[in-house]
């Protein structure tokens, strides 16, 4: 089955809104930035995301976060984000993952 797509935006158009993603990288290397803009634009949310770190302000995972797209998150460092605390806090009651060594 070739699940390769032309673009970015058809390769996120199915996410449903409460879709589980995990979104490989360490900080900003490696992530898959073009995909999580397009996330972003097709507009899913209540998502789930598991991860390294949760990006930093306006980029990679950040601007899910900043726009509060995620209901639950997974990750190991929450990033250079200054303004992530109140969001991560916010959700913290949802964590549930080995990651943070909880």
């Amino acid at each position: 089955m070739d699940k390769a797509r032309p673009s970015t935006d058809e390769a996120v158009a199915d996410i449903p809104d409460g879709a589980c993603l995990a979104v490989g990288g360490f900080g900003l290397s490696g992530i898959p930035d073009a995909l999580i803009q397009a996330a972003h634009a097709q507009g899913a949310t209540g998502l789930e995301v598991v991860s390294n770190n949760c990006g930093v302000d306006g980029r990679g995972l950040g601007v899910l976060l900043a726009d509060g797209r995620y209901e639950r998150v997974g990750f190991r460092a929450d990033g250079r984000r200054a303004r992530a605390a109140p969001e991560v806090r916010s959700v913290a009651a949802q964590v549930s993952s080995p990651l943070n060594g909880g």
